[in-house]
């Protein structure tokens, strides 16, 4: 048993892919498998981590995503942590579709929760193991002086995003 990882080139930076038996456990923008596998879950941080040279379908979702394809993510089968609350706000945050945004409160309704759960939602999106799988670029501020808010990867990353999807 192992995590297996592929770094792939996208226009806005590396984006490493990990996998548990054939599972997308991790994905972010950083060139750095180790770095990613270190935010895994402690049980399959335990396992140990192989580079591969094609993960098949999660890598594939991605150039058909950077292609034009955007709801290419959303067949990959995928896997993360978390609280039945967080999983219900991570499925929500997965429904969101490519070229929209919501805000956090949206988010929160959306998984059912009240519009006061606006952090709980923040807080989601803060730990998301799986971007852009799991889209947390989609979600922006209602209000403020920084309009796309945070990204775990950097603004610049979250904007190139939602302009590749035409969301902004």
């Amino acid at each position: 048993m192992t995590i297996d990882g592929q770094v792939l080139a996208t226009p806005t930076g590396p984006l490493s892919l990990l996998t548990h038996d054939g599972v997308l456990v991790a994905a972010g923008f950083t060139a750095d498998l180790g770095e990613m596998h270190t935010r895994l879950p402690e049980n399959l941080r335990a396992l140990p981590l192989r580079q591969v040279a094609d993960l098949g379908k999660p890598a594939r979702a991605v150039h058909d995503y950077l292609d034009g394809d955007l709801s290419a993510l959303d067949a990959v089968d995928l896997e993360q942590p978390g609280t039945p609350t967080r999983q219900r706000l991570l499925t929500a945050l997965r429904a969101v579709p490519a070229g929209t945004t919501i805000s956090y409160a949206e988010l929160a309704e959306r998984a059912g929760l009240p519009r006061t759960a606006a952090r709980a939602a923040g807080s989601a999106c803060a730990q998301n193991l799986i971007a852009p799988f799991v889209p947390c670029h989609r979600i922006l501020p209602a209000t403020g002086n920084r309009p796309f808010g945070g990204y775990y990867y950097g603004t610049s990353v979250k904007e190139w995003l939602l302009r590749h999807e035409k969301a902004i």
